[in-house]
């Protein structure tokens, strides 16, 4: 079998590094995290969407270490808040990029209003020879009354996905990743990669 080829992912968090690296295996490439290449401080996003923040972070990490690599940006969009927090996702509550801070905040601008219907978004920017491509993954659903649930991370015990009554902390990581914004936006990247290695 051919030796599995490198490709570095615009994250610290390893729970996305997991995720990503169990639906790639098939592809013949295994992403490594930022952190393996020296590189430990976060990658400022100051772009106005998840596509120009996804795509900043995929390019600072190829022209750095001459290797592909792919950033990706996801939010929770919120009708009733006008699509917030967005690209504001993981420091809604302020920089300190706290979850439990953040879930706190949504469910209080909540309080009271009827219309939670939500999604999140997932944009996957691939840098790759010196192109870039894009994949995209969303998931429909609403937001709870409450926080329910251990697993997953983020917003995962507040966000219910449509079509079922848990929150994505209560459902687990194998039924989340079956469908998650995230898990749809890598089968994108998944098939891309297939292509280049065949």
């Amino acid at each position: 079998m051919n030796k599995e080829k490198i490709i570095v992912f615009a994250t610290g968090n390893d729970h996305k590094l997991r995720e990503v690296n169990m639906m790639i295996h098939t592809t013949g490439y295994v992403a490594k995290a930022m952190k393996e290449f020296g590189i430990v401080d976060d990658i400022e996003e100051n772009g106005i969407s998840m596509h120009e923040n996804a795509k900043i972070k995929a390019d600072f990490l190829a022209d750095r270490l001459s290797i592909s690599a792919f950033g990706e940006d996801s939010g929770l969009e919120i009708d009733a808040l006008d699509g917030r927090p967005g690209i504001f996702t993981a420091r809604y509550a302020g920089p300190q990029r706290n979850d439990q801070d953040n879930m706190d905040k949504v469910l209080a601008e909540l309080e009271g209003i009827a219309n939670r219907s939500a999604q999140f978004r997932s944009v996957i920017a691939l840098h790759i020879e010196n192109e870039v491509y894009y994949f995209e993954g969303i998931v429909k659903g609403s937001i709870a009354n409450e926080k329910r649930g251990k697993g997953g991370f983020g917003y995962d015990p507040i966000f219910i996905p449509e079509g079922y009554t848990a929150t994505f902390a209560e459902l687990g990581d194998e039924i989340k990743n079956s469908f998650s914004h995230r898990a749809k936006a890598v089968e994108g990247l998944v098939g891309f990669l297939k292509q280049q290695n065949s």
